[in-house]
């Protein structure tokens, strides 16, 4: 049994389990949030998800999938923080009660990078009632997406190029993680195939979200185009390292658990 949420940064990645080849082969759970599939994972409950890389920390017993990850390289257009003010002025953050890995870069960002400490709030992903709170709204997946293209009066700040610009690396949102003890008793899932069969239908997964979402279909294939990509490369690896290294000095994990690649062969 695995584990996915419903964004459109993760649905090439889920396409084929839940309308492709791999579709009777496991048991998938679509979540609209990534964090539920951490929690589903660490309690057991799930062989494997797709889970917000800060997780990956905070799961015991699991490994990564090699290879595979949602990365953006520039600008990520979906993980953001909108204001109406300079990102200088910024004093109280809205946090989408729904990120776990956005949550940590806003400290990362605030606190490492800029110097400064700013109070967090965990809020619904309402960018009006977040700005009614705060200076700041942190927003992820489907419904950043809606703001950016709907937005014009907001300041948007985009979290893969502020990571960019400060570190000069790509950064790794989600990865696929297993649960080692399932895998070595012979859970196998091809997220490879997987992966190359919902890359291969980005039509099919555009046409469905701009139905559900509302928006243009060339905007979303723009996003799935040039905004993330899915290789797990290793420039990605070392974005990732920096990351978790930056997420331990900023106290948003105790300490640091090596990154762990699983063997594809189950060795």
């Amino acid at each position: 049994m695995i584990a996915a949420s419903t964004y459109l940064n993760s649905a090439p990645l889920c396409y084929s389990f839940l309308r492709g080849s791999l579709r009777e082969a496991v048991l998938f759970l679509p979540h609209a949030a990534p964090s539920t599939c951490s929690e589903l994972l660490r309690d057991g409950q799930v062989d494997a998800a797709l889970i917000p890389v800060i997780e990956y920390q905070r799961v015991e017993g699991v490994a990564i999938v090699p290879g595979i990850a949602v990365v953006s390289r520039s600008e990520v257009q979906s993980v953001f923080l909108a204001s109406r003010e300079p990102l200088q002025r910024v004093r109280r953050v809205a946090l989408d009660i729904s990120s776990r890995t956005g949550a940590a870069l806003t400290r990362i960002f605030f606190e490492h990078f800029f110097g400064r400490r700013v109070d967090y709030i965990p809020w619904p992903p309402d960018v009006d009632a977040m700005l009614s709170v705060a200076d700041a709204a942190l927003l992820i997946g489907d419904p950043a997406l809606q703001v950016r293209y709907h937005r014009r009066d907001l300041r948007f700040y985009d979290y893969a190029r502020l990571w960019r610009e400060c570190t000069g690396m790509p950064l790794v949102f989600a990865f696929w993680a297993v649960r080692e003890d399932r895998w070595k008793l012979g859970t196998r899932v091809d997220f490879q195939q997987a992966k190359e069969e919902g890359l291969r239908s980005r039509d099919r997964i555009v046409a469905q979200y701009a139905e559900t979402l509302r928006l243009p279909p060339e905007f979303l294939w723009r996003y799935l185009e040039e905004s993330v990509t899915y290789d797990l490369d290793e420039e990605s690896v070392s974005g990732l390292a920096l990351f978790y290294d930056l997420a331990h000095r900023v106290g948003v994990v105790s300490d640091v658990r090596p990154l762990r690649l699983l063997s594809v062969q189950g060795e």
